[in-house]
């Protein structure tokens, strides 16, 4: 591998470490019942104020840290947030290597990330993300598909992220205890994306969701965990085979 990709590798790393940092606190205000509105304060009732700090950063609180008022859960993730975001970024950049479509993915994950995390707090994926995902990625892709060496078709990805979202409609249709609607809206970015690069890849990324998934359902249920109809988040699996997908498609091209 030549030298410059390795260099692309590590400063990925370091940028999906970067981004995954920041989520902590997008998380926990994301991260509330259906009906209910985001949080604007932390567990202690201190206003988290607006703008970008008021959503990027670690979840903590700076009223609370000269106190002794408990913080509760409300720091906790930022590492494991970091590592994901660092693996994930190195993965998808070591298999798709220094192509247009790169860009796309690195700005993606963060944002699938955030998602993932906040689906398997509350079984939960907000619309102001899943949407403007959707129209985000198919945009950047099409952007990416007029430079030189672009790896897929845009076409395609536009096609892929209507039959995802249509089979997954289907799927909520018949069972909306298993699939729900913003798993509907989210087959959307992740048809696209996996559409990309072709519809075996499309086919495969969504097999390995579903795949994901079911080994996690039946580890929950060996160990106790939960029971053979109880309601499970979705989203993470999605995300998992969608980045799995993309990063066996970037190896193929």
């Amino acid at each position: 591998m030549p030298l410059l990709e390795w260099i692309a590798i590590v400063a990925a790393a370091a940028y999906g470490a970067a981004a995954g940092s920041l989520l902590p606190r997008a998380t926990y205000r994301l991260s509330v019942e259906p009906g209910e509105p985001w949080r604007r304060s932390c567990p202690q009732g201190h206003p988290l104020g607006g703008g970008v700090r008021g959503v990027l950063g670690p979840a903590t609180c700076d009223a609370c840290a000269g106190s002794q008022e408990p913080q509760e859960a409300y720091g906790r993730g930022r590492r494991a947030l970091a590592v994901w975001g660092a693996l994930s970024c190195a993965g998808l950049t070591a298999a798709v290597g220094l192509r247009p479509e790169l860009a796309v993915w690195l700005l993606v994950v963060p944002v699938a990330l955030l998602l993932a995390t906040v689906d398997l707090a509350v079984m939960r994926l907000p619309d102001m993300l899943t949407l403007p995902l959707a129209v985000g990625t198919a945009a950047l892709l099409g952007l990416a598909a007029l430079l030189p060496d672009a790896g897929g078709s845009w076409r395609r990805a536009l096609w892929g992220g209507l039959v995802l979202a249509g089979a997954f409609f289907v799927l909520f249709v018949i069972s909306p205890r298993a699939v729900a609607f913003g798993d509907v809206k989210l087959a959307l970015s992740v048809g696209v994306a996996l559409g990309w690069y072709g519809w075996g890849v499309l086919f495969t990324g969504a097999f390995l969701g579903f795949l994901s998934a079911a080994g996690y359902g039946f580890a929950l249920m060996a160990t106790g965990r939960a029971r053979r109809n109880s309601a499970m988040a979705f989203g993470p699996f999605m995300v998992l085979g969608a980045m799995a997908g993309v990063a066996l498609g970037g190896l193929a091209v």
